[in-house]
């Protein structure tokens, strides 16, 4: 059972910080890419910010140069750190990441998407 806990949300002033964490845990083999999307009240879910295996990252227009993402392979972590916090920020963060398994002895490989259950940011004015 693969699962992503996140953590680090909570209540923050216009133009503080917060850094989020999202661990994953049980039985696969690796994760290819890791992610944070929001979904604020009323809106659809969004893509905020995603990392390669390889380090390689990109951003939502909305949060470059506020945001950062960042992993720690060993660890199986995704972070991000989020500066300049706005209230249009206020959102449920979720963790996302690509996981794969081995299934049989040849080596075949499958992937999928797992979420967490995320974690709310609220930015006040």
């Amino acid at each position: 059972q693969v699962q992503l806990v996140e953590s680090g949300g909570g209540l923050v002033q216009a133009g503080g910080s917060l850094r989020l964490s999202c661990a994953a845990s049980g039985s696969f083999d690796s994760i290819n890419d890791m992610g944070w999307y929001r979904q604020a009240p009323g809106k659809e879910r969004e893509l905020v910010a995603r990392i390669t295996k390889e380090h390689r990252t990109n951003y939502a227009d909305s949060v470059k140069g506020r945001f950062t993402i960042s992993r720690d392979n060993g660890k199986k972590t995704v972070y991000l750190q989020m500066t300049s916090l706005k209230p249009e920020d206020t959102a449920v963060y979720y963790c996302n990441a690509n996981i794969e398994k081995i299934v049989n002895v040849e080596g075949a490989r499958y992937a999928k998407d797992y979420w967490g259950k995320g974690t709310l940011v609220t930015v006040s004015s």
